[in-house]
This record gives structure tokens, C-alpha cells and sequence, in this order.
């Protein structure tokens, strides 16, 4: 009976640097939702809320109703808190022009942009 089951981690990162991973053993007619329930995290985080957490395997987004297969890394995503653009942005205007950019490192001698 061992043998019929499926090896699968669940991975949970609140923050950053702390990392949460529940090695699961679970049937193979499983599906994403029935993991995160065996996995105790939901009682665990009261805060994650299914219907707007956003879920993956191995960094591909999938659906509560996806079924899982042996060696799955079921992965469930934290919202970003800045957008990505405006990060680079702000980071663009502390850096300036001269020391950000593909062109940073110059040749002596050599013509702009080269």
C-alpha cells in the first residue's frame, strides 16, 4: 500500500529568508486542494485564503483541481509588494545614468556606446 503513494513538498515562504517546506506522502488521485489540507498549513496561516492565493508546481501557475504527480513541488506565492517596474525605476534614479545600464564598463578610448 506504501508503494501506491506519491511523494510531494509543499513550500511556503511569509517572508523573505524564511522558507517552509511539508514534505507530504499522499494518494495519486490527489489534487492540489486535498494537499493543502493534508498539509495543515491553511490551520497553520490563518491569513492565506484560497480564493485569492495564486499556487504553482515548479513555477508554473496551476488551479486548485490540478492533480499532482510523484515529486511535485507544490508552491504557494506571497503577492509582490512593489511593482518590479517602479523598482527598477527607483533603483535607475539612486544609480544614475553613468553607473547602470549595459554600457557601463568602457574601454578607455573607445566611442560612446561601444
Amino acid at each position: 500500500m506504501s508503494d501506491d503513494l506519491i511523494n510531494v513538498t509543499v513550500v511556503y515562504s511569509a517572508q523573505a529568508r524564511e522558507v517552509l517546506e511539508l514534505p507530504l506522502r499522499l494518494r495519486p488521485d490527489c489534487t492540489v486542494l486535498q494537499a493543502l489540507q493534508t498539509s495543515g498549513l491553511l490551520v497553520q496561516r490563518p491569513d492565506l485564503d484560497l480564493a485569492t492565493m495564486s499556487l504553482g508546481i515548479w513555477g508554473r501557475k496551476v488551479a486548485l483541481t490540478h492533480p499532482l504527480r510523484d515529486q511535485d513541488r507544490l508552491e504557494i506565492y506571497r503577492p509582490l509588494r512593489v511593482d518590479p517596474k517602479v523598482a527598477r525605476r527607483e533603483r535607475f534614479v539612486r544609480q544614475g545614468a553613468r553607473t547602470a545600464g549595459l554600457f557601463t564598463k568602457k574601454r578607455p578610448g573607445a566611442k560612446a556606446g561601444y
